[in-house]
């Protein structure tokens, strides 16, 4: 490669590095509010997510307020928090179950990514009834053990 070539190569790099992380859409690691690291991948034919690294600031390791009583000894940690996702295309996700460790409860939900901020959007019923909580990428983390 010559040196009047370097440049342009090197922007082409960097152009195509842009557009795999682009492509990503919505799925990888994606950090909480409560600063829990959820993972989003392919799962059979549809989409699903786990907890893949717990918040420091957990309240406890285990499912506890899940409303069936012979699984609230199961690990927070590798659970499958939304299933049954199917894709819209690579940003956007529908169908699925989200379900929140914190309160318990399972509900209907969509998913959609812009760069590098995730919309999550939990509902009861209709969309409008719910809400949305927002995540950012992170690099790919250890699954916890």
């Amino acid at each position: 490669m010559s040196p009047r070539t370097r440049p342009y190569a090197f922007l082409l790099l960097i152009s195509f590095g842009s557009l795999a992380h682009a492509a990503t859409g919505v799925l990888g690691d994606w950090i909480n509010p409560t600063q829990s690291v959820i993972r989003i991948y392919p799962c059979g034919n549809s989409v699903c997510a786990k907890i893949v690294k717990l918040s420091p600031t957990a309240p406890g390791k285990v499912d506890h307020n899940n409303p069936n009583a012979s699984l609230r000894n199961r690990p927070l940690c590798g659970l499958e928090i939304g299933i049954d996702f199917h894709r819209i295309d690579a940003d956007h996700l529908d169908g699925g179950h989200l379900y929140d460790p914190e309160s318990g409860r399972t509900y209907k939900g969509t998913i959609t990514s812009a760069g590098d901020e995730l919309n999550l959007r939990g509902y009861i019923g209709i969309p409008l009834l719910g809400r949305t909580e927002v995540w950012h990428r992170v690099p790919a983390v250890a699954a916890c053990q």
